[in-house]
């Protein structure tokens, strides 16, 4: 039966075919829908972990013990797991062991544009790279293949545009998922020097090996067609040249990108006259082929930024320009992204902004809060750089800085990495404030569970992690709870801690406006008291907007939340139901 699917619905699909047992990950944009969609799946255990440095762990801790098991992220998450992934080659794995990472060309939702490639050849890790949904369930199949045959975590190299795109997918039997044998093996799984050192050497040799397997492979294919123009692409690169070029070019598809097939690659380069490097981010392929001696085109006909499209292909080899009639006729308004109506982050930023302080922001929905109107945050890093960067802040400028500084990190990302930098202030004798945006949930990727919630990614109760007992523990005698919405309230008490000589926490609290046990209801109109003096204008809520130079609420957008209402300085604003 065949069934269209996400790509990355069809990477869930490839491992129930192939057997998996476990699963472990940490939601992050494109690769979320993986593990949303193993779920579906009762034979395998499926868990959303706090981080991604733990979702490896308990993933390689499976495959030892006899599982096969996968752990999913998008590309800045590969950073945080890179520990023991990087070790993980150095044991080898019991059963198979598949990491799928997704990168994100064009930064469609995140900070970064890194090519997860570099992190194969870093890693002396085999690394597999599909082009359409069909491929993505076969390739994951194929990974747990190699992975068992060579003793060696894989990679799966996914994109934004693969992961979210749909195609057919052949659905199949799963297949046998009985646990392996599990033996003690200190010399294999303890890496200890006097271990690892050996086990480099194996490491070594498999790479011989697996190179062979990459030039015997059949997911390094040749297309020829006319030997004029010769591409070498992979991944989505693949599909755009194809249909940028047809039979004008011959195609030579790399499916296996580490360790690439290198004579495969010099027999294509001899068929045709011209050959092009056509692969997005950075030059993996093209300075592999320069370095075979091979003269290609590859970053000076194409770019190093963002996604690739057909029209550029078609423009950068056969030098067509694209046709005006394709071209809009005017630009298109710019629409930035903005906080949903109802959003608990609104009213905190509307504070931090009053007060003119520096807010050491974090990754999450509440990242919104950098853009105009609230224009809060001035840094973002990564996930849980929140609390460390305005340590370091305060460590530089001293502790007058230190009373005009706050760091915003949401529940789920405190407890991601934010936990440790919390221990850092209190350890090294910090005075910082943080204010931990808990909306109850993981909002920006989707509504995922977190140890906050008290609930498992199957909806299961569980231990829920409370916020207050969990910070008085690392040592912060002053933690208070205030509602974001309460704005003269938070006001106050976030005056009142900025202003301590110790470490202080503050626990934004009022849940996401998405979820479905949030019932806000009616809407909130404009008096004729307003003396359009704008300050509601200062939310950005999507609902509020000035029409003929006067203040008017969309009631299609306006949920009730009842933010504005206590904002507007005259009472010009009430809730209607």
């Amino acid at each position: 039966m065949k069934k269209l699917l996400l790509g990355n619905a069809a990477v869930a699909r490839g491992a129930y075919e192939a057997g998996v047992r476990v699963v472990a990950s940490y939601p992050g944009t494109p690769s979320t829908e993986i593990t949303e969609n193993i779920v579906k799946y009762d034979e395998i255990y499926a868990e959303w972990s706090p981080n991604e440095k733990v979702a490896a762990e308990v993933a390689i801790g499976a495959s030892i013990a006899g599982a096969r098991s996968m752990s999913c992220m998008k590309h800045v998450g590969l950073n945080v797991m890179a520990d023991p992934v990087f070790t993980s080659c150095y044991t080898g794995v019991n059963a198979g062991l598949v990491f799928c990472v997704a990168d994100d060309p064009g930064m469609h939702s995140s900070q970064n544009e890194q090519d997860s490639r570099h992190y194969a050849k870093a890693a002396k890790i085999p690394m597999l790279e599909p082009s359409d949904s069909g491929e993505c369930k076969e390739f994951t199949k194929l990974a747990f293949e190699i992975s068992e045959k060579f003793d060696t975590p894989v990679f799966l190299r996914l994109s934004t545009r693969i992961s979210h795109s749909q195609s057919l997918v052949e659905l199949c039997d799963r297949q046998n998922d009985e646990l392996k044998p599990y033996e003690k093996n200190a010399p294999k799984y303890v890496m200890m020097p006097g271990n690892a050192i050996k086990r480099h050497v194996d490491v070594e040799n498999r790479l011989l090996a697996l190179k062979e397997f990459s030039e015997n492979s059949d997911i390094n294919t040749e297309e020829i067609n006319s030997t004029d123009i010769g591409i070498i692409c992979g991944g989505t690169t693949y599909l755009y040249a194809h249909e940028a070029l047809g039979d004008k070019a011959s195609y030579l598809k790399i499916g296996m990108v580490y360790p690439l097939p290198d004579k495969k690659i010099i027999d294509f380069a001899k068929k045709c006259k011209k050959v092009y490097v056509c692969e997005e981010l950075d030059p993996i392929i093209e300075t592999q082929c320069k370095a075979l001696g091979l003269d290609v085109i590859g970053k000076e006909a194409f770019t190093l930024l963002g996604e690739y499209t057909p029209s550029m292909i078609k423009s950068a080899v056969l030098g067509e320009k694209i046709p005006k009639e394709n071209a809009l006729l005017e630009p298109l308004p710019a629409r930035p992204p903005v906080m949903c109506a109802g959003c608990p982050h609104r009213g905190a930023y509307f504070v931090l902004k009053k007060l003119g302080l520096t807010v050491s922001g974090d990754i999450g929905c509440y990242t919104l809060g950098a853009v105009p109107p609230l224009a809060s945050i001035d840094t973002t890093i990564c996930m849980g750089a929140s609390v460390s960067a305005a340590h370091g802040m305060a460590k530089a400028r001293g502790s007058e800085f230190n009373k005009k500084l706050v760091s915003v990190i949401g529940d789920s990302t405190f407890m991601h990495s934010g936990i440790t930098g919390l221990t850092d202030i209190v350890y090294n004798k910090g005075a910082n404030t943080v204010i931990i945006l808990d909306n109850s949930i993981t909002g920006m990727t989707g509504h995922q569970d977190n140890p906050t919630t008290g609930y498992t990614i199957r909806g299961e109760e569980t231990k829920q992690v409370n916020l207050i007992s969990l910070c008085k523990a690392l040592g912060v005698e002053h933690v208070v709870v205030a509602d974001p919405f309460d704005v003269k309230e938070f006001e106050r008490v976030v005056k009142e801690e900025v202003n301590r000589d110790e470490p202080s926490v503050i626990i934004s609290q009022r849940p996401c406006a998405l979820l479905k046990r949030v019932k806000y209801t009616g809407h909130c109109k404009i008096g004729d008291n307003c003396k359009n003096c704008k300050m509601c204008m200062k939310l950005g809520c999507p609902a509020i907007s000035v029409k003929d130079d006067k203040v008017v609420i969309d009631n299609t957008q306006c949920n009730g939340c009842g933010l504005c209402v206590n904002v507007c300085p005259f009472g010009a604003i009430s809730k209607e139901d």
